[in-house]
């Protein structure tokens, strides 16, 4: 198998951000009156925009983005990369990677910079697409950005709904188990459990060799 470039997915990837993500859900969800456990079920992996149609039709999604961008501003500090991801991105220096997440450009910049963690020059983020993931468009855009095909892009992902995106677009599909079974993860062409098995996949497929 032929691999030209990597595609990150952020949230449960790259930062461990779940604790921060369930409290602002949650208290969101409890502000409107509505069950904390279905909206959370319903957020891994999407735009929050969309989440909220799917749970609260009768609000105006960009006005509750806003109001869950402030409540998630106030939890940014205890945000912190997963384990092996500094050196992950590291090592991939010279090498063809970008990141894809449905999150915000502006969140994403400043967790990467207030952590640590390398930027790569291809970013791809929420109101980059008109169709988010589980649709394919962040992921084929990304390899667009990079001058790839989409078959020769191995994709890092932890959600159902990302893994749906990245086979969609016809790219290898790694799914990584922080957040979710590898059973919930069923469509990925494989699983692991930590990013030292994602750098260890990508050295045996070839990728970033010469600078590891």
């Amino acid at each position: 198998m032929n691999i030209s470039a990597v595609l990150f997915d952020v949230d449960g990837v790259l930062l461990n951000s779940a604790g921060a993500h369930r409290k602002v859900w949650d208290a969101w969800s409890e502000a409107r009156g509505l069950d904390p456990e279905k909206v959370w079920e319903l957020t891994f992996g999407r735009r929050p925009e969309d989440t909220v149609m799917d749970v609260a039709a009768h609000l105006d999604p960009a006005t509750e983005r806003r109001t869950l961008d402030r409540l998630l501003a106030e939890e940014m500090g205890g945000i912190q990369p997963v384990e092996g991801a500094p050196g992950l991105l590291e090592s991939l220096s010279g090498s063809a990677w970008a990141i894809v997440t449905s999150g915000s450009r502006d969140f994403v910049r400043a967790r990467f910079a207030a952590t640590g963690l390398a930027l790569p020059a291809v970013q791809v983020y929420a109101d980059d697409v008109r169709h988010a993931k589980p649709a394919p468009d962040c992921f084929a855009l990304a390899a667009s950005r990079l001058g790839v095909p989409a078959s020769e892009c191995l994709v890092v992902e932890d959600a159902p709904a990302g893994i749906q995106a990245a086979v969609a677009a016809g790219c290898v599909a790694v799914g990584l188990t922080t957040t979710h079974t590898e059973n919930a993860l069923g469509q990925a062409h494989l699983c692991v459990a930590s990013l030292a098995e994602v750098r260890s996949l990508l050295t045996a497929y070839g990728f970033g060799a010469g600078g590891w």
